[in-house]
């Protein structure tokens, strides 16, 4: 049964958070439609260049992407604390490289305002504004509005692009985020679009290795959103959020359980464990629990350990 945002979203349980949204009738509205013959992967880099500019407009990083040809997926990190260090030009900045903006704001830039009331009023909405900078609805609402604008513009029609509502998943613990991330990675594999995470494209795993691969080379590959970095191997300032993983070890994993999941190569499967799921404490049978089983329900609240307790618990009565 669906459920209010506000009892999905919670920052005070975890700043993570896995969203998809999916086309109207599960159309090929950024793919080929077989029925129609029509081919619209031109719209996938309309999802890449605008999560592009939300990245950097946004106190939300991007942790996870995928882009299909009927839906895609989102892990963000939103950072609630960042957008206080920002004072108000910075605000009135970053919004309006999205939106027109109220025309006292406008007044304000010009040097127009004179009165501490017109001030008090221009805070009200700068205020405003630097909160829905770290919402994560209207992150989702700049994304999906702006497709579906470009998208019907070009079809020359009116309607729905999307389902009504994008889906939210809280990611409760580290295995939970773990999980998720590898599960949204692999969506072109596990769909058999793609045989290798290099030509998986459209998603932030391609995307990590191709900025490895850039940074020892003068490879110009088009632009691609700024992902959340991972914590080892990087030097960055205190304030700079980062995964609670390293990267090096995270695309193994990837590549990893896209073994596992892909049949034909199975005895292709590492016989040593990746070190990622040793510091969790997991076995294989258990990420492959996680990571390939229990992602693909509905879940809204999402701990990754609880989660597989419950699951073994029920496995454990069955044999019973």
């Amino acid at each position: 049964m669906t459920q209010p945002r506000s009892k999905i979203v919670s920052l005070a349980e975890t700043p993570y958070y896995h969203c998809v949204s999916r086309c109207v009738r599960q159309a090929w509205l950024c793919g080929e439609d077989s029925y129609t013959g029509k081919n619209f992967d031109h719209r996938k880099p309309w999802l890449l260049d605008r999560l592009r500019l939300l990245g950097e407009v946004f106190a939300i990083d991007i942790a996870a992407y995928a882009i299909m040809s009927n839906h895609y997926h989102v892990v963000l990190h939103v950072d609630q604390a960042r957008p206080r260090s920002w004072d108000r030009d910075e605000v009135i900045r970053r919004w309006r490289r999205l939106h027109m903006g109220d025309p006292l704001v406008r007044r304000y830039l010009r040097g127009e305002l004179q009165t501490k009331k017109e001030y008090r009023r221009l805070d009200m909405i700068v205020n405003t504004w630097r909160d829905r900078l770290s919402s994560l609805s209207w992150f989702m609402k700049s994304l999906n509005e702006y497709i579906a604008r470009k998208a019907n513009q070009e079809d020359d029609c009116k309607g729905r692009f999307w389902e009504g509502r994008f889906k939210s998943q809280a990611l409760l613990d580290n295995a939970a985020l773990l999980s998720c991330m590898v599960y949204v990675d692999l969506n072109p594999v596990r769909a058999g679009i793609s045989a290798t995470l290099e030509n998986s494209d459209f998603t932030s795993v391609q995307a990590r290795i191709r900025r490895v691969a850039k940074e020892k080379s003068e490879d110009n590959t088009r632009p691609i959103p700024r992902l959340m970095p991972f914590r080892a191997g990087v030097e960055l300032d205190d304030k700079t959020a980062t995964l609670p993983f390293d990267l090096k070890e995270y695309i193994e994993l990837v590549d990893w359980t896209g073994r596992i999941a892909r049949r034909d190569k199975t005895g292709h499967i590492p016989k040593n464990t990746p070190r990622a799921l040793s510091a969790l404490q997991l076995t294989e049978r258990r990420w492959r629990m996680l990571a390939l089983e229990i992602q693909k329900e509905a879940i809204t609240m999402f701990n990754g350990l609880d989660k597989l307790a419950a699951r073994e618990k029920r496995g454990e009565r069955k044999a019973a």
